[in-house]
């Protein structure tokens, strides 16, 4: 094992700067998730990691050993991509032992190390199968024992869950963890899911056009984003943004919406009297209340089961709720809602970052 250290890394190709000096330190045994939308980087800085793309600037650390100009086979890394990358005509011992195999290893260590990878993965009953006789999750934890017979410093997942269905996405992120947990071997995880992100990562690294937007905790980052991006980006549903004006008067500190309703100013928000704002709140900070907070008129409600999940608008912006109990309002009703101030954000409107002390 060993911990990950990229500072100022900068990626160009030709003249098109698409990593813009990325600074990460990734603990020893940690699981880090690098997230964002499609075309951030986060990709490319993986493959930067891995030695399959060069490093333009900057340098790239695996344990105490520079690695920058080192080929992809000396850098004692294991990678797990998206499509499988498995090879049809071997059998599911084959494709875990192929690399050891080249590597010269004696039959014996062969045997054991795939017989442990096996075993921990579940693999045993299907070792002589070829991989177009399995199922989507078998064949990606035969990705995943190939990575492990290589007992590597340091994994490597490029989205590699993305191909799964749903039901089967959500098993397989809880086998990876458990697997983690397990081997405690430094792990660094691309995906554009948030929800991948928060229940998988120790740290998770937001970016944004090739930098990064914040990085922390699952939990840091949902209760403290740094900026409207992270605010928007991490948890689910989306937060609502409802744009306003900072009022200061008399030792009060209000919000005054675009219709005139005015809220009070979550806790320890910073900004001047009359600066343009975006007032935050997560769909599930949002409480019923019989006056005052927010006049909403109710759009659609789709019942969950174990929560209500409600669409609303309110001065033409689009506000979503999520109720822990049963509700069943009619399509137009009008509701009121009250924000959670210990829980909401201010943000300023032109440069998007919260405005907290």
């Amino acid at each position: 094992m060993a911990s990950v250290s990229i500072q100022q890394v900068k990626k160009r190709f030709g003249m098109v700067e698409i990593l813009h000096g990325v600074d990460i330190e990734i603990a020893d045994g940690s699981f880090t998730v690098l997230v964002g939308p499609s075309g951030c980087g986060k990709s490319t800085l993986l493959r930067m990691i891995a030695g399959l793309e060069q490093i333009s600037d900057g340098e790239v650390r695996i344990g105490a050993r520079r690695v920058n100009e080192l080929a992809p086979k000396q850098r004692d890394i294991a990678m797990v991509f998206q499509n499988y990358a498995l090879y049809p005509h071997m059998t599911v011992r084959d494709n875990m032992a192929f690399s050891l195999m080249l590597a010269k290893l004696d039959p014996a260590a062969i045997e054991a190390k795939v017989g442990r990878a096996a075993a921990i993965l579940g693999l045993n009953e299907l070792l002589q199968r070829y991989p177009r006789q399995l199922s989507g999750g078998q064949r990606q934890r035969v990705a995943m024992g190939r990575a492990i017979v290589r007992d590597p410093q340091v994994f490597l997942y490029d989205e590699p869950l993305s191909n799964l269905d749903a039901k089967l996405r959500v098993a397989m992120r809880t086998e990876l963890k458990e697997l983690h947990q397990r081997l405690k071997t430094t792990s660094i995880y691309v995906t554009h899911d948030q929800i991948e992100a928060m229940t998988m990562g120790d740290q998770i690294v937001v970016m944004k056009d090739g930098r990064i937007e914040q990085k922390g905790s699952p939990l840091e980052l949902y209760d403290t984003p740094a900026n409207m991006f992270v605010a928007g980006f991490i948890g689910s549903p989306a937060m609502n943004f409802l744009p306003g004006t900072l009022r200061r008067r008399g030792g009060a500190t209000e919000v005054e919406l675009a219709d005139g309703t005015r809220l009070p100013a979550p806790h320890d928000s910073l900004g001047a009297d009359g600066q343009p704002v975006v007032f935050g709140t997560r769909p599930e900070h949002l409480a019923l209340t019989a006056e005052g907070g927010i006049a909403t008129e109710v759009a659609v409600v789709e019942p969950t089961g174990a929560d209500t999940f409600v669409a609303c608008r309110h001065a033409g912006r689009e506000l979503a709720v999520v109720f822990r109990d049963r509700q069943s309002f009619a399509p137009g009703s009008t509701i009121r809602l009250q924000p959670d101030l210990r829980r909401a954000h201010l943000f300023d409107a032109g440069s998007g970052r919260r405005l907290a002390a």
